[in-house]
């Protein structure tokens, strides 16, 4: 498998970034943790935006893109493995990979009952320090 940034807008890269947007707002909390990348970029041009910042990557398996995982400000801030492709250690091979860059992500976003993710970062050592709490 290969870690690499993302320098351009594929068809094969749209395809996995419209899986992992699509099942992201379907969990609980998706909804917001999309709005909370996005920040004021306008949905349709999310992905470009974060190319251009150099904060997206993609785990390739020979020609196939398995994974995506978005790494700003030093903070995991999503990652996705196609679901054919899940419990292969991929996602693990992505976090690896970032922490392994001169400047490591020190925290990462999980959302309420993502116990897959969670896991995957108390895996590391990783400890939850906050939840985000909010009334409807």
């Amino acid at each position: 498998m290969i870690v690499s940034p993302v320098t351009q807008v594929t068809d094969a890269l749209k395809v996995i970034w419209d899986n992992a947007m699509n099942e992201a707002t379907k969990k609980r909390g998706g909804e917001e943790l999309l709005s909370t990348i996005r920040g004021e970029v306008a949905p349709d041009q999310l992905l470009k935006r974060l190319i251009a910042l150099g904060c997206l990557w993609t785990c390739h398996d020979g020609d196939m893109i398995v994974g995506i995982v978005i790494c700003r400000n030093r903070v995991v801030e999503t990652l996705y493995v196609d679901r054919q492709h899940r419990r292969q250690g991929i996602a693990r091979a992505m976090l690896n990979e970032l922490r392994a860059m001169a400047t490591p992500p020190l925290d990462a976003f999980a959302l309420p009952g993502d116990r897959a993710t969670k896991s995957l970062y108390e895996s590391i050592g990783w400890k939850a320090r906050l939840l985000t709490m909010r009334g409807e």
